[in-house]
């Protein structure tokens, strides 16, 4: 952590920023998660209504962690990820994002190659802190 001196109050920042691009188009569900994670002053979330509008964003570099809606306009959480699939190291996270509790859904993403899927529940912000922060062997 690095503390800054701001016009006589001390600041306690973190020494690293994580950028994480939230893609879902739920503006309220959106604004739900955001203020859940931002309790975390480490995080720098960007949101994005469609995946088109975070490809855009992308550019050839993801962010380190990217929490996608399954079911988004346009192009679906899982067509986004099978664009950036090539470019996804063991320094960036995605999460998968999905209302339904499907075990064939989920089963179809590993498949795919995602390693991180939460259900849209009432422990969704707790669940995401936890894969974020690697805690997640620990958490389920």
């Amino acid at each position: 952590m690095v503390l800054v001196l701001l016009v006589g109050y001390y600041i306690c920042r973190p020494a690293t920023i994580m950028n994480i691009f939230l893609v879902e188009d739920d503006a309220i569900y959106s604004e739900f998660i955001r203020k859940g994670l931002s309790q975390n002053v480490g995080y720098k979330i960007k949101p994005f209504v469609s995946a088109e509008e975070a490809l855009k964003e992308i550019n050839g570099k993801l962010p380190e962690v990217m929490i996608v809606d399954y079911k988004l306009p346009g192009l679906s959480g899982i067509e986004l990820y099978e664009k950036i699939k090539s470019k996804i190291t063991d320094s960036n996270k995605v999460i998968m994002l999905s209302a339904i509790d499907d075990g064939i859904m989920v089963l179809s993403f590993i498949q795919k190659g995602v390693r991180d899927y939460v259900i849209k529940d009432e422990n969704v912000i707790s669940s995401l802190q936890a894969i974020i922060s690697g805690e997640d062997e620990n958490y389920f």
